[in-house]
């Protein structure tokens, strides 16, 4: 049978990668590289491949098109599993052209592929479908949220405390989390974080966590969102994208 293997490669520090990960990428028979829509993650793949892959010669490595994500879709839900349905789609043609059975096959994904990541999710949609059989395991990598807070030297929890994890489009449609006292965002493309300016928050920034591009900021909420909005658009402009995660814990709490 074949096997997949879902890899998480971390954020972009070649140093974070783990012994797992460096083994797989080694021991696999072909690596399916999905292709990003910026060049600037490509790169930075194809380096920690070229780092890290010493076997001759190493896996087959079979470029994977996928389909564009809908980002203007006024219904979200429907636009990510007609997105999630195409990528098994194009999954299903490569698996089944390019990888034999009893061989082993790859996805590199950035981050951890537990969290906020849809390769488990298409790789069990493939399953349901009944047409392909093949079996994966999961190997855990260096997530953002671990990147941002050891970044800015804090715990991501304080004691006895709880952590929320969401979405800026959640926190921008209902505000702050009722009973929440720390709460991670990811995802957030329009500076969620100013939808609670006017709660008593503390706030940890951090942008292309993990590279040398690393952008932090460290504050009260309402002292530097206007600092977050500047380095973000600055940001966007020069790199023509950007990826953040912030961690906003509440001062009432203390």
């Amino acid at each position: 049978m074949r096997r997949i293997l879902a890899v998480g490669v971390g954020t972009g520090d070649p140093e974070q990668i783990t012994i797992a990960a460096i083994r797989a990428l080694n021991e696999v028979d072909v690596i399916f590289e999905l292709e990003r829509a910026t060049t600037e993650l490509n790169r930075a793949r194809v380096a920690l491949l070229e780092r890290f892959v010493e076997r001759q010669p190493g896996p087959r490595r079979v470029r994977v098109d996928e389909p564009a994500r809908d980002r203007g879709a006024t219904a979200y839900a429907q636009a990510v599993r007609d997105w999630r349905t195409g990528r098994a789609d194009a999954w299903r043609r490569a698996i089944t052209t390019d990888l034999a059975d009893g061989e082993s096959g790859a996805f590199l994904v950035w981050g951890d592929p537990s969290l906020y990541d849809s390769t488990i999710a298409v790789l069990d949609e493939l399953l349901a479908q009944g047409d392909l059989s093949f079996e994966y395991a999961v190997i855990p990598g260096i997530s953002s949220v671990q990147a941002l807070t050891a970044a800015h030297r804090i715990p991501l929890n304080r004691v006895a405390g709880a952590v929320q994890i969401t979405t800026g489009r959640l926190l921008s449609a209902t505000g702050w989390p009722a009973g929440a006292t720390d709460v991670v965002v990811m995802l957030d493309g329009k500076g969620a974080y100013r939808a609670v300016l006017d709660d008593p928050l503390d706030v940890y920034w951090g942008a292309y966590l993990g590279t040398p591009d690393e952008l932090l900021v460290a504050g009260r909420l309402i002292d530097v969102a206007d600092e977050i909005d500047r380095l973000r658009e600055a940001a966007r402009e020069r790199k023509g994208w950007i990826m953040d995660t912030y961690l906003l814990r509440s001062r009432a709490a203390e």
